[in-house]
């Protein structure tokens, strides 16, 4: 019998693509997810590349009724937990909704997966917790920090996790700290650009998208006086094809061992956001007017991954570089 995995956010980018990478690692996904930062049509579109019904609730975690009656209805083996909002500006704008939803969701969540007695769950965390890094690439032993509130939110749910975990060894957790995620599904359905969003996008690739359609007369790079090779802010950026391998990695690994793990998911390289709009120039040949305005509240400067963690526990390396980061995106917004 396959296991039944309860994607919380799952009709997002991150969700969505792991949705897929599940189901074809013979896994039964469930998407439970509210859509205020998804795409209606996107279990349509699931559908199109499994070929099969994409099972999906819509719900609130912070709606307790709503997130009951799931577990009731389905026999749910494990969690992965993407529901979160996630816009660092944001975050600066309105810390107390990001707190409320991010943490008292994680909160509810985890005590109906108490109440139903499961235990496998994968964290969607960040490289936000390690703040303003002391060292580069950063390993997992590094101190934590946040450098906005919604770091602060993702540093909450990883501690809160650590204690449910001390006090309950059947606890079998998974912290993946993202970096970057960019790219596309290589059918061109699934792709970093909600179409129902109100609020403008603040990843990078969304923004240089939206240029290259000519949605936007120009690309803004927020900051060139960072301490950084061209002053640009750097990053790591990881394809979601491989982030999304990354989240079937660790649950299989939680379901064999029974043991928790914190894992980076990133290349270990990083790039400014110049060479972005350069890499970006040659896998799709459109051109990227750009200007220069001042810092974001909540940037740093350099933030990249060591990633030697992920491949000795759960034999992960990235497979994908910049240019098909560049080149699927390019290719999913023509679609």
């Amino acid at each position: 019998m396959t296991k039944t995995v309860l994607l919380t956010g799952g009709a997002g980018y991150i969700g969505a693509h792991t949705f897929v990478a599940l189901a074809k690692a013979g896994f039964s996904p469930l998407i439970f997810d509210n859509f205020s930062n998804a795409d209606p049509d996107t279990p349509a579109r699931i559908a199109q590349i499994t070929g099969a019904a994409v099972p999906c609730v819509k719900g609130d975690l912070l709606d307790k009724p709503a997130l009951a009656q799931v577990f009731a209805d389905y026999d749910i083996t494990a969690v992965i937990h993407f529901a979160a909002k996630k816009a660092v500006g944001e975050s600066m704008r309105d810390p107390l909704a990001y707190i409320e939803n991010n943490s008292v969701g994680l909160i509810n969540l985890l005590n109906e997966m108490q109440n139903h007695a499961t235990r496998a769950f994968v964290f969607s965390s960040s490289a936000t917790v390690y703040g303003a890094p002391e060292h580069l690439p950063i390993p997992e032993t590094a101190p934590l920090s946040f450098a906005n509130p919604y770091g602060f939110t993702k540093l909450i749910g990883e501690q809160v996790l650590e204690q449910a975990a001390s006090v309950n060894p059947q606890w079998a957790v998974g912290i993946l700290r993202y970096f970057n995620p960019a790219g596309a599904h290589e059918s061109g359905l699934l792709l970093q650009s909600p179409r129902n969003s109100a609020a403008p996008p603040e990843n990078l690739m969304p923004r240089m998208l939206e240029v290259a359609r000519g949605e936007q007369p120009f690309l803004t790079v927020f900051g060139d006086d960072y301490d950084t090779p061209d002053g640009t802010g750097v990053r790591d950026y990881i394809h979601i094809t491989d982030l999304a391998r990354g989240h079937v990695l660790s649950l299989q690994k939680l379901l064999e061992t029974g043991q928790g793990h914190t894992v980076n998911l990133g290349t270990g390289r990083g790039y400014s956001v110049l060479e972005m709009i350069a890499a970006f120039k040659q896998a799709s040949g459109q051109e990227l007017p750009h200007k220069i305005m001042p810092r974001r509240a909540g940037d740093i400067a350099s933030c990249y991954a060591d990633v030697r963690r992920a491949r000795e526990l759960l034999g992960f390396t990235a497979e994908y570089g910049l240019l098909d980061m560049c080149a699927s995106s390019w290719a999913g917004a023509q679609e």
